[in-house]
């Protein structure tokens, strides 16, 4: 029976110590910035060059760069993972706001129909409208 008392002593020790041994091995390294910053903006050249077609100064580019915003952000997730720059003052974030506001900003501006797709969607309620009374005058007399 002692010596039960022992070995579960022995090994409830044992084991508190390894997993604080282990707690100290998984100590999350500081954010290295400079390589985030340096590995982020060839990642971003990249992106820049393949925007440089698209023709977003005049239109939103949206649905044509799908793939290459993806790479972006592949690529920008990569680097911060490495860096351990991920949720580090909130650098990816503040990039792909950049990125939002340079390449994406006439996306969210309405753009009005056209006059003829106007008339198509408003004529047959006029027309109905109009010819309502004649229908209802027709069918009472």
């Amino acid at each position: 029976m002692i010596l039960t008392v022992h070995l579960l002593a022995l090994l409830f020790t044992w084991t508190v110590s390894f997993s604080l041994g282990m707690a100290e091995k998984f100590v999350v390294p500081a954010c290295d910035q400079n390589m985030f910053d340096s590995h982020v903006e060839n990642c971003m050249s990249d992106f820049s060059k393949n925007m440089e077609t698209s023709g977003y100064q005049d239109k939103c580019p949206w649905p044509a760069v799908k793939r290459i915003y993806y790479e972006l952000k592949v690529c920008v997730d990569h680097w911060a993972n490495i860096s351990w720059c991920r949720g580090h003052k909130f650098l990816v974030d503040e990039l792909f706001l950049e990125v939002h506001q340079t390449y994406f900003s006439l996306c969210g501006q309405v753009h009005d129909p056209s006059l003829s797709t106007l008339i198509m969607l408003t004529a047959p309620s006029v027309i109905a409208t109009l010819l309502l009374p004649l229908l209802c005058v027709h069918l009472t007399t």
